[in-house]
């Protein structure tokens, strides 16, 4: 019976993390029409993947702004620059700011002799 159950929450957790990159995927297209229905796919996708203990992958965690859960899109309505060795996020909505570390062979700050 326990294996049952084990084979449940492997699949429940797989159909999660397809249904995470398909909201994404359409908050994607859907930003340039309704940037409203953008959002809120953002905001399901975060909902499922807490409910199944699902974490949402990197690449799309970087496309949702963690002060007021909106879609992200560069040009649109965040700013992305570069500056210090790390990409710099910032929301035009909230302000918030994000910043992630740049892998050593694409950060341009460390010059590549002193390797």
């Amino acid at each position: 019976m326990a294996k049952h159950r084990q084979k449940k929450k492997v699949l429940a957790k797989e159909i999660a993390i397809e249904r995470i990159n398909y909201l994404f995927d359409i908050a994607g297209r859907e930003y340039s029409d309704n940037p409203g229905k953008s959002d809120r796919y953002v905001s399901l996708a975060k909902k499922i993947g807490m409910r199944y203990r699902v974490s949402i992958p990197s690449e799309l965690k970087k496309r949702m702004c963690k002060g007021c859960g909106s879609f992200l899109t560069p040009g649109g309505n965040c700013r992305v620059r570069l500056k210090g060795g790390f990409l710099l996020i910032t929301c035009i909505k909230c302000g918030k700011v994000q910043r992630y570390l740049l892998p050593e062979e694409e950060n341009p700050s460390v010059p590549l002799a002193d390797k």
